[in-house]
């Protein structure tokens, strides 16, 4: 038997495991143009190092929360930090980008592993206001680590090596593992039921299919064949694209998902997702909600880094400085929506946030240039944070503020999973339409060169598939195709800023067919603490 001491150990080792997820997460953002560099991987490789993990970690996170409760939450917990310390050790060592997506898919299932497992850890040790407490330092450490990210990520790519982003996680790994040996007491749920393996399986390929259509359809083309995969000595017999069949399937798939759901369900048996609660206005249209915001609010994040360094010249730990200010705004909306929580509705500071996250976002699509100073994209990314920080706790409680009690669990692992496909949509999309629009701006800006059209097209296609990094070679050799790549690079940043900001105006559109009057009791504050965060 463990000291009552001992689960405020605990709790610092498991608000370390979640850090470990965040700080990675971040980390990974403002690494990106170094990793391009040196292993030479196309755009559509950067999507994937950032689309694999998010993709698994939403795909697996109910899985594996059904699992911990019915083989034990420390023991899954465990498991789950050792796969993301081996896989980040296979990251630092990678040597191609096709080995770099492998292991953050395996990062992805480790991830998957740690959060949910905090989650119920805390709900299983802490009652009362000591639960309160828990939830709030949970919370605070990964706003906290939200900021450390990306001026760690810097600083370790800058003076030593993108390699050390993963690699400081082997460390971190094993404190963890001791530390909740030493102070976790380990706890499952003694009826706990099985995992709806059909429902899972039909869940990944759904959403697997739908985000590589997505990812790949600018490079196999969208109705025709551009370009003809091949696996081996087979090659794609038809002149149709594969995408409109990779988008039948994921269609298909859902559709079965749904089906499946709801005949288990009515069956008595354990589901994926909480489709029973769907009937509940406030948890259906806050779902929607939540997966549109989401996919608004963190696609841009792919752009940013990639711009700043590639066309604005920073480096990795200035990036990291730069995009620190969305951070600190959201640091400063925790305070905000603290202050005010209780005197006004969630819904309408839900409706503050995402305004604000527009506003912040489109500051930053029109203040975009070759030449833009510092300062003007910090500007935005701080209102854009605090946007962030005011909607994404206040929605969580507004999808959970008419769901059973008895139910939270399963309904706030649903709205999780909601915002988790909202992010790996949001990087897809965003993700296409920032290079499709690179690569057609600067084509129309490489029309009156005077080069052949082979070379017009070499340029284009090195700029595109090197996610911008062959920008800065070109500055040596021609100043007008430097002037134009960068410029084109800019096009696409912008857009992708102003798809986000459209996204988000779709989100708040949603919120208001949500219930805007103040809850009466405090019940919605348990279900909050027993929500995941957002960590794409």
């Amino acid at each position: 038997m463990k000291s009552p001491r001992a689960k405020w150990f605990g709790l610092v080792i498991i608000s370390l495991a979640v850090s470990l997820i965040i700080v990675d997460s971040t980390i990974v953002n403002v690494a990106i143009p170094s990793i391009v560099a040196e292993l030479s991987i196309t755009s559509t490789q950067v999507q994937w190092v950032q689309e694999s993990y998010t993709l698994v970690f939403a795909a697996l996170l109910l899985v594996f929360g059904t699992l911990a409760d019915r083989f034990g939450r420390r023991r899954l917990m465990i498991l789950g930090v050792t796969i993301f310390a081996l896989s980040s050790v296979l990251a630092a060592a990678s040597q191609s980008g096709d080995l770099l997506i492998g292991s953050r898919v395996l990062q992805g299932v480790g991830g998957a592993m740690i959060l949910p497992t905090t989650l119920s850890i805390i709900n299983a040790t802490f009652r009362g206001r000591d639960r309160a407490i828990a939830f709030a330092v949970w919370g605070s450490t990964i706003g906290g680590m939200a900021a450390v990210g990306p001026v760690l990520g810097g600083w370790l790519t800058t003076y030593y090596s993108w390699r050390w982003a993963f690699g400081i996680n082997v460390p971190l790994g094993v404190v963890i593992i001791i530390g909740v040996l030493l102070f976790v007491v380990e706890s499952k749920e003694p009826d706990a039921r099985g995992v709806d393996l059909v429902g899972a399986l039909l869940s990944v390929i759904a959403s697997g299919a739908l985000v590589f259509g997505l990812i790949e359809g600018r490079t196999y083309g969208w109705w025709f064949a551009d370009t003809v995969p091949d696996i081996g000595s087979w090659k794609w017999p038809f002149d149709l694209s594969p995408i409109p069949f990779v988008f039948l399937i994921a269609l298909l798939a859902l559709i079965g998902f749904i089906a499946w759901g709801i005949y288990r369900e009515r069956a008595g048996k354990n589901t994926m997702l909480a489709f029973g609660l769907f009937s509940i206005a406030s948890f259906r249209n806050g779902n929607i909600a939540a997966m549109i915001v989401s996919l608004g609010e963190y696609g841009i994040i792919l752009s940013l880094p990639l711009w700043l360094q590639n066309v604005l010249g920073y480096d990795a730990l200035q990036t990291g400085y730069v995009i620190l200010a969305l951070a600190i705004g959201s640091f400063v909306a925790s305070g905000f929506a603290g202050s005010f929580g209780n005197r006004i509705s969630p819904v309408w500071i839900v409706r503050m946030g995402i305004l604000a996250e527009i506003i912040g976002i489109v500051i930053v699509g029109l203040v975009i240039s070759s030449n833009t100073q510092w300062w003007h994209i910090a500007i935005g990314l701080f209102i854009y944070g605090f946007g962030i920080g005011l909607a994404t706790a206040q929605l969580t409680g507004v999808v959970l503020k008419d769901v059973p009690v008895e139910k939270s669990g399963q309904g706030s692992g649903t709205q999780s999973t909601s915002r988790q496909i909202g992010s790996a949509l949001g990087i897809a999309i965003l993700g296409t339409i920032l290079f499709s629009s690179v690569g057609t701006s600067l084509q129309a800006r490489l029309e009156d060169n005077p080069a052949p059209d082979s070379v017009k097209t070499q340029i284009v296609d090195a700029v595109v598939k090197s996610a911008g990094n062959a920008i800065p070679g070109l500055k040596d050799r021609d100043a007008t195709v430097y002037a134009a790549a960068q410029d084109a690079f800019s096009d696409g940043t912008r857009y992708s800023a102003f798809a986000a900001a459209g996204f988000l105006v779709l989100g708040l559109l949603a919120t208001l067919r949500l219930d805007s009057k103040r809850p009466d009791h405090d019940e919605s504050q348990d279900r909050v603490a027993s929500t995941e965060v957002t960590t794409a």
